[in-house]
Order: C-alpha cells, then structure tokens, then sequence
C-alpha cells in the first residue's frame, strides 16, 4: 500500500525531509514533480497515514492509494474502477465525492472521467447491497463524505482516498485571515530553503509579516511542534484508519515536541499595520509560540541592521520575507519600488549584504533580482499557489570584508 503527500512544486525535498524527520527510511520513499509517496503495508497502514498527516509540515494533501492500472480507453479506464472492492473503502450509506487529474495521458477530459468514475463505483457496491440498484445508491453525507481522487499520469491511473479533510496549510492557529497570506506550507519551505539553522547565533526577522505565518512555522519546526497537532483529519472517520490512529500520532507528537523556556529569542516579525501586528500576536498564542516569538509594528525601512541588533541582540540576522506583489496588492511600480527599499536597507551599492545580514526574498520569478545590481547569490523556484516565484537568496559580503564573517 501507498500514502501519496501532494505539495507545491519545488517543496517535493522537504516534504521528503519531514519523512525523514519522523523515522521513515529514504528507500520507502519516492518522489515525482509535486509527489512524495511512502510505501507501508496493512498492518502499518493506519498508523503511517496518521503520523504522515499530522507531521507534513511542506504538503498540501495526504491520500491512500488503492489501486493502479494501465488506461488508454474510457472501457478500460470504468473497468479498472469497477474492479475496485469499493465496499472496503466506502462505508455503508455514506456519500462519496470524485475528483481527478490529468497529464500527458489518452485520457483527459475530466468531466467525463469523473462520470465514468462515478458510474464504476456505483455499479461495483450495487451488487453488495440490497437497498441499491445499477443506476443509483443510498447516499448520506450525515453518514459519512468519503473523497476519491484519480490521478492519470501517462496513461497509469492512480486510485485514492483523500484523508486530509481540509488542506495540510490550515493549522487551526490562522482563524483571521490578512491581506493574500502566505501559505503555511510554503512558509515552512522557505525557511528550510533559505538555510537558516535552529538556535545558533542568528535570528530570523520577517519585516513584512502581515498574519506572522513565516515567523510562526519557524518556531513550530523549531520547537519540533508538529503542524497538525491542533486539527482534525478526514481520515478519522473512516473505519480503516480511524480515530484511535490519530490519538496514538497526537500522543506520540506531544512527547516528541519541546518547550524549554529560552533564554534568548531567535523569531522576529514586523508590519506597518498595527491591526496585522495584533493578529500575528493572536495567531502565535493560538498556536502555542507566543512565548518564543516577537512582533512589533515598523516600517520595513526602519528595520536597519542596527536596529535589529538592538532589538534580537543577535549579531547575524536572516532577512525572510514575502512582501506585497505587483498585480497582488499593488502596481508592479510600487511593488518594484519596495524591492529597491528592501534591496537598500539590507544591501550595499554594489548588491553585497550589510554585515551580519542575509537576504532571502521571495517574489514572482526574477522580478526582485531585476531591482538590485547584483545578481542573487542563490535562487530556488518555488510556487506560491498558482504563481511561479523565486526565493531569492543573498548572502556575500562585500570582497573586502569576507574575512570578517
């Protein structure tokens, strides 16, 4: 048996990292372009999916692959699901929902599929159980919702069952939404995919924070918190993994997570907007931080190198930030127009960082580079929902001070 973890494009390493952080060895792991799948058996089944839910800090969904066949045809593809023991995975009377996907295969239209896919399981359980007929079965969502996805990649059909429930980004800790917020699954990549290192001699300050989502994600993988602690998954309801599994995964999170008071604070955000300040502040209660983190409200431009030193006592800061986009918040001319801002607050002239200071930046494609003089020192393409963007990471010292890091 499978567990696929959907994710955004370029997080695929990282949801493998959260695998791994869990105990899970890389030769049960495989990864194609927004996929990570864990290989488990029946007996192991409904404990992995529950620890893979709770702890997927980077994916998007988690679903339980049931079978996978070869389809050219809409005849083979409706025999394929009709061959399915579907009364194994769909509880009597509950309702099911279809949904699917295709890429580079025969078969593409959607509609049509999840129609066929429909009919095929209607006509598998119509034969198991009294009450139903070929065209029609009983179905109650008071029962139960199960949610089945296809996936057809050149030309193999992937059968799953969704046990996510609402996304992996939905915490529980975000109940107030700012102004375009940046996913909770994309803002724990970035941290990872700018390198910064747990409890050294750097701080990690986010001078656009809005909702206080980087700066949040950043102390829950410090504190090794596991992101679904707080959540309930769709998986719970279903008898062949069910709620003792997840109780089991929250028991053994809560023993794995630590929260040692601190003597220093290493989490730093700031907003222009005092109400996006408060929220944060909430939100970091609210997800059991607020002791290990600090917000505050300033104008990015007033978050000079100097000002953070007064204010982390940390002599190295990592800039991470997502900030208003063209076309998102703003004109791309006051989008650019914060870049430069960004670019001349924590860089030089030259496109060199400001000692004790590394940039990291996320924005659509290049188009934060294309405002400093100096091309990044690292990039990494990342998505942000539909969006391409790049992370972009500075992090040289001028030539003449290379010595002095």
């Amino acid at each position: 048996m499978r567990i696929v973890i959907t994710c955004l494009f370029g997080l695929e390493h990282y949801c493998v990292e959260d695998l791994e952080n869990i105990g899970y060895s890389r030769d049960r792991i495989f990864v194609t372009d927004g996929q990570v799948v864990l290989d488990t058996t029946p007996k192991d089944m409904a404990s992995d999916a529950a620890r893979v839910c709770l702890w997927s800090r980077r994916g998007e969904r988690v679903l339980l692959s049931i079978d996978e066949f070869h389809a050219e045809t809409f005849d083979d593809f409706f025999d394929g699901i009709a061959s399915i023991s579907w009364v194994n995975y769909i509880p009597t009377g509950a309702a099911f929902h279809v949904n699917g996907y295709s890429r580079d295969s025969k078969l593409f239209g959607i509609p049509a599929c999840q129609s066929l896919c429909k009919k095929a399981i209607v006509k598998a359980l119509s034969s198991l159980r009294p009450t139903s007929s070929e065209e029609r079965i009983f179905e109650d969502e008071k029962i139960g919702l199960v949610k089945v996805v296809f996936g057809i990649v050149k030309d193999n059909v992937n059968v799953m069952i969704d046990i996510t429930g609402d996304g992996l980004h939905k915490r529980g800790y975000r109940p107030l939404m700012h102004e375009a917020p940046i996913k909770e699954t994309l803002a724990a990549g970035m941290v990872s995919a700018a390198q910064y290192r747990f409890f050294g001699e750097e701080a990690l300050v986010d001078p656009f924070c809005g909702s206080g989502t980087i700066v949040i994600e950043a102390a829950l993988m410090a504190l090794n918190i596991a992101p679904g602690l707080n959540r309930a998954f769709s998986g719970e309801a279903l008898p062949y993994i069910g709620k003792q599994a997840y109780d089991r995964a929250r028991e053994e999170a809560r023993d794995l997570m630590d929260l040692t008071p601190m003597d220093d604070i290493y989490f730093y955000g700031s907003d222009i907007d005092p109400k996006a300040v408060r929220v944060a502040e909430n939100n970091a209660k609210a997800a059991g931080v607020s002791d290990f983190v600090r917000f505050k409200v300033s104008d990015f431009r007033d978050q000079t190198p100097e000002a953070l030193l007064s204010w982390t006592n940390m002599k190295r800061q990592l800039i991470l930030c997502n900030p208003p986009y063209g076309g998102r918040l703003l004109t791309p001319e006051a989008a650019a127009e914060i870049y430069r801002g960004i670019a001349s607050t924590y860089l030089d002239r030259n496109g060199y960082c400001r000692k004790g200071i590394r940039l990291s930046v996320i924005t659509p494609d290049d188009s934060f580079e294309n405002q400093v003089v100096r091309k990044a020192d690292k990039r990494r393409k990342l998505y942000n929902g539909s969006i391409r963007c790049q992370l972009t990471n500075y992090f040289r010292l001028p030539p003449k001070e290379k010595g002095d890091r």
